[in-house]
């Protein structure tokens, strides 16, 4: 059982232990869980547990958490490609299929969380790669991730503990 420990309302507030931050959430908002779907814009609602968390050394020391962390590579990417036996996974390029690029140059993927979204089983075209990641500065709409500011990723990082998560409420 995932213990939530945040909880992100469509009304842009994310809240958790000794935080109250605004967030933003995916271009086309909050879908069902059932609903969701691969490139279609939208977070999931629902519990979305902690997996692991990700940083870009190049730009960020590595944050104090208790929750596994990992440095960046820029051959790191994550498979969005639906016919592929590795979609929602981690992969490094090259790689026969399509797959997002976590090195990127616009700073949004230097805090990454990995948020548990049809992992478990995986099911193709599900969606994948829903993260809690920078915000950018005009808070404009994600792909379907959560977008926070550094000061509250960094406040998260140093409270999540394994077993824990963020809760989407529509």
């Amino acid at each position: 059982m995932v213990i939530m420990s945040f909880r992100a309302e469509a009304q842009g507030l994310l809240s958790g232990p000794n935080l109250s931050a605004r967030c933003i959430f995916g271009r086309s908002g909050i879908v069902s869980p059932a609903a969701k779907r691969e490139g279609d814009g939208a977070t999931p609602a629902g519990p979305l547990p902690f997996r692991a968390a990700f940083h870009r050394p190049d730009r960020e020391p590595p944050p104090e958490t208790a929750l596994p962390c990992f440095a960046l590579a820029p051959d790191d990417q994550w498979c969005d490609d639906p016919s592929h036996p590795a979609y929602n996974t981690h992969v490094k390029s090259p790689f026969p299929a399509r797959a997002e690029t976590l090195w990127r140059e616009d700073g949004l993927y230097d805090l990454i969380i990995v948020l548990g979204w049809n992992d478990d089983p995986v099911i193709p075209a599900a969606g994948s790669a829903i993260f809690l990641h920078l915000a950018r500065t005009d808070w404009a709409p994600t792909e379907g991730c959560i977008g926070v500011d550094r000061a509250a990723m960094l406040r998260i990082l140093s409270v999540a503990r394994p077993g824990d998560g963020i809760m989407i409420i529509p």
